[in-house]
């Protein structure tokens, strides 16, 4: 069984998109969002949840106000400006969940033992079937942290779908940029498909990725979005990223009809047009590993 992901530098480049149409085109699958800080995957295949799971990372400090005498300790203590008065009249203290950061010094400190310290619910992932075949997903909460660890199970889980249900393959999804969530999403995959689109920022943003590549020694190739607004920068970003041993799988023409298959919910290759044909040809180079 093996992982291929698709990532990208920045986002906005039509990652998502081309994910979709390798679901599509590889006929059926396991698939994995792990970008699970802005997961979309779900707004083009419909996933039908099938099971839901609540996720759970850190601890959160909480007061309980029949044992709080008001003595502020906590709000002298915390750091992060977490602690306030109830606002009650009774003297009282809350505690911010959005500014906890969970650090526990206002429970070891507390002379009342009035705080406790449960675990932190971060988000929630999820088993569905789409028409594509089962698929992972996750929603991280709003402010809430350790999402390498939420894609790490998303992951996990895919895997262990796979080989319960007989599928060879899974393709996933992965977050924009370098930090933790992007790192939990390729290592340990077969290889990586960086898709980048003909700006400087892109440029930019996409050798940063190629480097995350090699450091984890991960077979990294590139494919250019919309290619066809800027023919020099688009020829100056593949030079770069074969030179730095990446393999240059295509190209992507801007078309319209990208845009007319997420408004009705469907993928680019089932929609048709320049970019479907584009996304085709990079498919077959990318999952038969061919130049």
């Amino acid at each position: 069984m093996r992982e291929l992901v698709v990532i990208s530098g920045k986002g906005g480049t039509g990652k998502t998109s081309i994910l979709a149409s390798f679901a599509v085109l590889s006929g059926r699958t396991v698939l994995a969002d792990c970008d699970v800080d802005a997961a979309d995957l779900h707004l083009v295949l419909a996933p039908e949840v099938r099971r839901r799971e609540v996720f759970r990372s850190g601890n959160e400090a909480v007061i309980r106000p029949e044992l709080c005498d008001g003595c502020g300790k906590c709000a002298e203590l915390c750091r992060f400006a977490a602690v306030s008065r109830t606002g009650d009249g009774g003297g009282r203290y809350r505690i911010d969940p959005t500014a906890c950061e969970g650090c526990g010094v206002c429970v070891r400190h507390c002379p009342r033992g009035a705080i406790e310290f449960p675990e932190r619910v971060c988000g929630e992932w999820f088993v569905s079937d789409t028409r594509c075949g089962p698929m992972v997903h996750a929603r991280l909460h709003p402010a809430a942290e350790n999402s390498g660890k939420l894609v790490a199970t998303v992951r996990q889980e895919a895997r262990r779908l796979a080989e319960s249900e007989g599928f060879d393959q899974v393709l996933v999804d992965g977050p924009p940029g370098i930090g933790c969530p992007v790192i939990s999403s390729v290592t340990g995959a077969a290889a990586v498909l960086a898709v980048s689109e003909p700006t400087v920022s892109g440029g930019h943003d996409l050798l940063r990725v190629l480097e995350l590549c090699r450091h984890f020694g991960i077979p990294a190739a590139v494919c250019m979005n919309k290619w066809d607004l800027n023919p020099q920068m688009t020829e100056r970003i593949e030079g770069q990223a074969a030179s730095g041993g990446a393999r240059v799988l295509g190209r992507i023409p801007y078309d319209r009809a990208v845009t007319a298959a997420q408004l009705e919910a469907r993928t680019v290759v089932e929609l048709g047009g320049p970019a479907a044909g584009a996304i085709r040809r990079i498919w077959k180079r990318f999952n038969h590993n061919e130049e």
